[in-house]
Order: structure tokens, then sequence, then C-alpha cells
């Protein structure tokens, strides 16, 4: 098998460069945790990857469950982290946050909102990584005017909104973009890929099929 099969030719400013074979969105709520953890196990490996959230607001943990931090989305990560390493770092460090934030910070600037991302171009792969997330992705694509009509896989695959399931998501995210990415098209392979990953590691897929 040829690796270079598994590129293409695109435009670059100006001259020619190579981009991977697809392009991967992977989304959570709040484009801070699971979704952050896939994009950059993926950004790391190479793959042309963006991420978003589909919330209202960016919600953080906060001193108790009724006193959230309620961010924009477009506030920088960095902006969060020095706000809540002076509220009060000892909390901050203790459930993660900290942590998290430094490591998103180092992925992109802000977190984003997919209902708000027409503008960064399509993608052929969306991944979410909560059921109602994978409902609001559906929902905002079939609202928007399909002139493409260039298919989009969206999937979901359940993870809890904790670091330790979002660091073993973003693992099993990678897995199966690769195992995409593999492939000539994933239209034609796509139902073997899903059968191959819930048997291998008994987690199921739900998947649906959209169009630009």
């Amino acid at each position: 098998h040829n690796r270079r099969e598994n590129y293409r030719f695109v435009r670059r400013g100006g001259g020619w460069g190579i981009a991977m074979r697809f392009r991967y969105a992977m989304v959570c709520s709040s484009n801070q945790n699971r979704s952050m953890e896939a994009h950059a196990l993926l950004k790391r490996q190479g793959l042309d990857v963006a991420s978003y959230g589909t919330g209202s607001h960016v919600k953080l943990p906060g001193p108790s469950l009724r006193e959230p931090n309620v961010y924009d989305f477009g506030t920088p990560y960095k902006k969060m982290f020095d706000e809540l390493r002076r509220k009060d770092p000892e909390l901050y460090k203790r459930n993660g946050i900290l942590q998290m934030l430094k490591r998103n910070l180092s992925v992109k600037l802000a977190p984003q909102r997919w209902q708000d991302n027409a503008g960064d171009g399509v993608f052929d792969v969306v991944m979410t990584f909560e059921e109602k997330v994978f409902d609001s992705v559906l929902e905002d694509l079939n609202n928007r005017e399909q002139s493409l009509m260039k298919a989009i896989l969206v999937m979901n695959l359940e993870v809890k909104d904790n670091h330790e399931e979002a660091a073993i998501g973003g693992r099993l995210a990678l897995e199966l973009c690769q195992e995409i990415e593999g492939n000539e098209t994933w239209e034609d392979t796509i139902d073997d890929i899903v059968a191959g990953f819930e048997k291998q590691h008994r987690r199921k897929l739900v998947f649906s099929i959209s169009f630009y």
C-alpha cells in the first residue's frame, strides 16, 4: 500500500502543498475537554483537524455545581487560565482545570462554536462525544443551505465529561480517524470500520450522513 495515496495536493498561498486526505472536526459542548483532548492527539499525529463546541456558552466547573465559570466562545484559553489561577489556584489545580487550559492554549487560541463555523470551510468527518451534541451538529447542518451536495460523516462516541474519560475518548477518536484516513473514501468502508471498532472496544458508535 503506497502511503502517498493518503495525501492530496492543494493550493496553498500561491504554491502547492500536501494536505491529508480528510478534514476532521472534534465537537463537544464547550470545546474544552473532550473535543480538545481529541484535537490535540489528532494534530500531533498530523491529521487535518479543528474543534468546536455547540453550547450557548463555554462552561467550566466552579467552586460548586451551582457556580460554574461561564465564558463566551472566543474568550482566549489564556485569559481563562489567568483568571482562574488568580481566583483559586488550589481548587483549579486540584480539579485539573488549569492543566487542561494549559493544554488547550498550546493547541489553539480560544474555544470556537460549531454553529458559527461556516467560514472555516467544509469537513469530511465530524466526531462528537455526547448525544445532544451529535443532534445539535446534525440539526445545524440540516439548517444550512446544502449547495455543494458533498457528503459529511457525523459520528458520536459517548464519552463522559471528565479528564480520565476524555483521555480514553481521545485515543479512541484518533484510532477511528486513522482508520478512516487509511481509506480512499469513507462512504464504501464506514459500515465495516464501525462494526470492527464496536467489536474491538465494546463501545457503541452512532453515525449519520449529512450534506453540505
